[in-house]
Parts: structure tokens; C-alpha cells; sequence
């Protein structure tokens, strides 16, 4: 069976690294599921997301010259109308991302859960006072590591 680029097709899971997850396809063939391929939000553990034997069903992203098969979990996955087709990150341009009215997808993807919402209802005076809080901090952080080898505290040179 010859593997052609586009085409969905259905594959086991047959090992998990860092890095992704290889897929036994159908007529022997293993492609590679890159860990940004294998959900619309972010995966910090692919291991959360797939177990080795898992059955899932790919897209075949590229088939280089040398045999290796670039394989794609999220866009297998048919979404919903009104949903972008892309890859779900926010390109140039994106601007806030709330979606409202803009006709644009939601800024992450994923459920929709309470990560959306917060960023939304924050005005942008809560936001500029959080951004100084924390740049305080890592400046006074920064300061003390400074210090410290320097000699010790409040030697100045």
C-alpha cells in the first residue's frame, strides 16, 4: 500500500519518546507523530495524551526520499464548522484572540476551559500592574544574585 501525502489512515502506537510518538501503519510502514502534532493545545507530556498499542487515526503530513513519514494526530481530526483548519497557533496579526466578533477561532486551542476565560476579563490596567509586580520581582532577584557574588550584602565597589 503506498502511503501518500494528505491521507488519513488508522495505526498503532507502537513506541513513545520525548519527542513524539511512532505509529505502525497499515502495510508495515512507521511514521512519526512530532509532539506538537499530537493536540491542538499545548502537550507538555505526550504520555498524558497517548500509551503505546493506543489505535489512532493520522494524516500523513510528508514522505521524504529516505522513507521517514511525517504523521499528524490533530489534523486527522475533523473540526467542527467555524473552526480554522490551520494549525490552531495564532499567526502575525492575531491581535487579542478574544474572538469576539472577528470571526476568528479562539486564541488557544483545547476545550475552551477556564485558561480562556481569564485572560479575557482581565482589563489592561490589572494586566500592566501584573507585568510590574513580576518584573519587580525578577529584577530584586536578579539584584540579589548579583550581589551575592559580588561579596556579600551591600558591598558596593
Amino acid at each position: 500500500m503506498s502511503i501518500e501525502v494528505g491521507s488519513k489512515l488508522k495505526g498503532k502506537v507502537t513506541g513513545i519518546t520525548n519527542f513524539g510518538a511512532f505509529v505502525e501503519l497499515p502495510g508495515g510502514s512507521t511514521g512519526l507523530v512530532h509532539i506538537s502534532e499530537v493536540a491542538d493545545n499545548y502537550v507538555k507530556d505526550i504520555n498524558e495524551h497517548l500509551t503505546v498499542g493506543d489505535e489512532v487515526e493520522v494524516k500523513v503530513l510528508n514522505v521524504e526520499s529516505d522513507g521517514k513519514i511525517g504523521l499528524s494526530i490533530r489534523k486527522a481530526v475533523d473540526k467542527p464548522v467555524g473552526q480554522s483548519s490551520s494549525s490552531g497557533r495564532p499567526g502575525p496579526g492575531s491581535g487579542s484572540g478574544s474572538g469576539s466578533g472577528s470571526g476568528r477561532p479562539p486564541r488557544r486551542g483545547g476545550s475552551g476551559g477556564p485558561r480562556q476565560q481569564r485572560p479575557r476579563s482581565m482589563s489592561f490596567e490589572d494586566k500592566m500592574n501584573r507585568f510590574l509586580k513580576d518584573s519587580e520581582e525578577r529584577l530584586t532577584s536578579l539584584k540579589r544574585q548579583t550581589e551575592s557574588k559580588r561579596g556579600g550584602r551591600g558591598t558596593k565597589r
